[in-house]
């Protein structure tokens, strides 16, 4: 990976400067550079996976060029996969997947299945968030929409709350607001890193 795509944090540095700074990062990388990236992603996602054994994981099926590419949410050996149909008011809904995809808003594609409701994430032992960014202390970047941060208030507090980056995304410092719910790991194509934050208790 490219050292181009360490992500600068500095403090004083506001969350859109940074989100601009790691979407501009992340479209210098080659194809062939993003597919090798992707693939080692999804590798060390799959050692979560097999680490955690989880009976429901909630994934996401990334954009183009978020980190992990389409085939993210392929997980063999769970039982049950969800992904997040985003609501008119913004919040997730979930489906099973595999399921036909239909086009969605601002460009995301979501499963075409029964609507399982906003707290099936509840249920699930992992989630695999997407994020532009992900500070050594837990907090997770988003695009700032919201609507990651009221999912993932109603995770349960044994699951495992995973974040897919490239290299240099997991970065000393961000921003961190009250509603922030901090995420305990990455996965990059470098492997699992682990974060360590003290914003809520874990059991299990």
């Amino acid at each position: 990976m490219k050292d181009a795509l360490v992500v600068s944090a500095a403090p004083g540095r506001d969350k859109r400067a940074i989100r601009s700074a790691v979407l501009s990062a992340r479209r210098t990388l080659s194809p062939q550079e993003r597919s090798d990236a992707d693939a080692a992603i999804r590798e060390a996602l799959a050692t979560v996976v097999a680490r955690v054994r989880p009976g429901t994981v909630c994934a996401y099926l990334p954009m183009a060029g978020e980190p992990g590419g389409a085939r993210l949410p392929e997980l063999p050996g769970v039982g049950r996969v969800l992904l997040p149909v985003l609501r008119p008011d913004l919040d997730l809904d979930w489906a099973a997947y595999p399921a036909p995809l239909l086009s969605g808003r601002y460009g995301l594609s979501e499963p075409d299945g029964p609507r399982l409701g906003v707290d099936a994430i509840a249920e699930a032992e992992l989630i695999v968030a997407p994020g532009l960014a992900v500070s050594t202390d837990g907090v997770r970047l988003g695009r700032g929409g919201g609507s990651y941060d009221r999912a993932l208030a109603r995770v349960a507090p044994s699951a495992l709350v995973v974040v897919p980056l490239y290299d240099g995304e997991l970065v000393d410092r961000l921003p961190a607001e009250p509603h922030d719910r901090p995420v305990d790991a990455v996965v990059t194509p470098s492997g699992v890193g682990l974060v360590t934050h003290t914003g809520r208790n874990r059991s299990g």
